[in-house]
C-alpha cells in the first residue's frame, strides 16, 4: 500500500505544478508543450530504468499494451488542455470519481470478496470526493461564463465526460493486465506506457517545431517539475495496481483532494467549509484502506 500512497502524492503534488505551469491562457499551444515534456522525462526515466534494471526493450509488450497506453495518454491530453479552463473543465463529479467508478467495476467483474471495513473505506473515499466534486460543480455553476467563448461551454461538459470514460477505461484494463489475469510484467507496463509517451512527445515537438513555436518558456520550470512527479507517481502506480488494484484504484483516485489541499496553501485558493468535510471523510477512507492493505 505504500506505492498507493506514494502515487497519490506524487500526482497531487504534479497537479500543483501542472496548474502553476498552464496559467496562462493565452499560450495556444501550452498543453502540447507540456506534453513534450512529460514524453521526455519519461523517455528518459525508461531509458535508465532499463539499463539499471538490465532490461530489454520488447516491442511486443509495447503492441500488448498500447490500449492501455492510450487511454491514458488521450485522458492526460484532455486534462493538459482543460488546465487553460481550470474553472470550466477540470473540476467535475465526472471527472473526478473515475477512480471509484473503476474500483467498483473491478468489484462487479471479477466478484472479489472483500472484509466489511474495506467497503466502507470504499464509500467514505467515494463520499467525500463527491462532496467536494458536487461542490466544485456548482461553484464553477454560477462562474461569470460570459467571459468565455461559446464552444468553451461545450468543452466545459465534454472534457470530464471524455477524461473519466478514458482514465476509468484505462485503471479497468491497467487492473486486468497488471493483477487479474496478470497478462504483463510490472516493468513491461511501466517501460511501455513511458515509451509511448516520449513517442507522442516527439511527435508534439515536430508539430511545435512546424508552428515555429518557441519550445521554451519561463513557465516550463513548473512544467518539468510536474513531469518528474507524473513519471515518479506512474513507476509507483504500476507496481500499487499489480499488488491489489481495486484498492489501489479508489486511493490513487483521490490524488485530486491533495492538489486542493496545496493549492489553498501555495496558490491562496478559497476552500469552503463543505470541501474540508469532504478532504477528511476521504482522508478517513484511504487511511482505513492503507492500514488494511499493509
Amino acid at each position: 500500500m505504500l506505492y498507493c500512497l506514494l502515487s497519490l502524492i506524487c500526482w497531487g503534488v504534479a497537479d500543483l505544478f501542472y496548474k502553476i505551469g498552464n496559467k496562462n491562457e493565452k499560450e495556444k499551444y501550452s498543453n502540447l508543450k507540456t506534453g513534450v515534456i512529460v514524453g521526455y522525462v519519461m523517455g528518459l526515466h525508461a531509458t535508465i530504468y532499463m539499463i539499471v534494471n538490465n532490461l530489454n526493450i520488447n516491442y511486443l509488450d509495447i503492441l500488448k499494451y498500447l490500449p492501455v497506453s492510450l487511454c491514458y495518454i488521450a485522458s492526460m491530453v484532455i486534462g493538459y488542455k482543460g488546465l487553460k479552463y481550470i474553472e470550466l473543465s477540470i473540476s467535475s463529479p465526472i471527472q473526478n470519481t473515475s477512480g471509484v467508478i473503476t474500483a467498483i467495476l473491478l468489484l462487479l467483474f471479477f466478484k472479489e470478496k472483500y472484509d466489511l471495513p474495506v467497503y466502507l473505506g470504499i464509500i467514505l473515499v467515494f463520499i467525500g470526493i463527491l462532496i467536494v466534486s458536487i461542490k466544485e460543480y456548482k461553484e464553477n455553476r454560477n462562474f461569470d461564463i460570459k467571459i468565455y467563448k461559446k464552444k468553451l461551454k461545450i468543452l466545459a461538459i465534454i472534457l470530464p465526460l471524455m477524461y473519466c470514460i478514458l482514465d476509468g477505461l484505462g485503471t479497468f484494463l491497467d487492473a486486468i493486465y497488471l493483477d487479474k489475469m496478470e497478462l504483463i510484467s510490472e516493468d513491461s507496463a511501466l517501460l511501455s506506457y513511458e515509451y509511448t509517451f516520449f513517442i507522442y512527445g516527439i511527435i508534439n515537438y515536430i508539430f511545435l517545431s512546424i508552428k515555429s513555436e518557441k519550445l521554451i518558456e519561463k513557465a516550463d520550470g513548473s512544467k518539468l517539475i510536474a513531469a518528474i512527479l507524473e513519471t515518479a507517481g506512474q513507476f509507483f502506480y504500476v507496481f500499487a495496481m499489480a499488488n491489489d488494484s481495486v484498492i489501489g484504484a479508489t486511493i490513487i483516485g483521490s490524488y485530486f483532494l491533495l492538489a486542493l489541499l496545496l493549492s489553498r496553501i501555495f496558490l491562496k485558493e478559497k476552500l469552503c467549509v463543505q470541501k474540508y468535510i469532504g478532504i477528511t471523510i476521504t482522508s478517513i477512507g484511504i487511511i482505513i484502506l492503507l492500514i488494511l492493505g499493509i
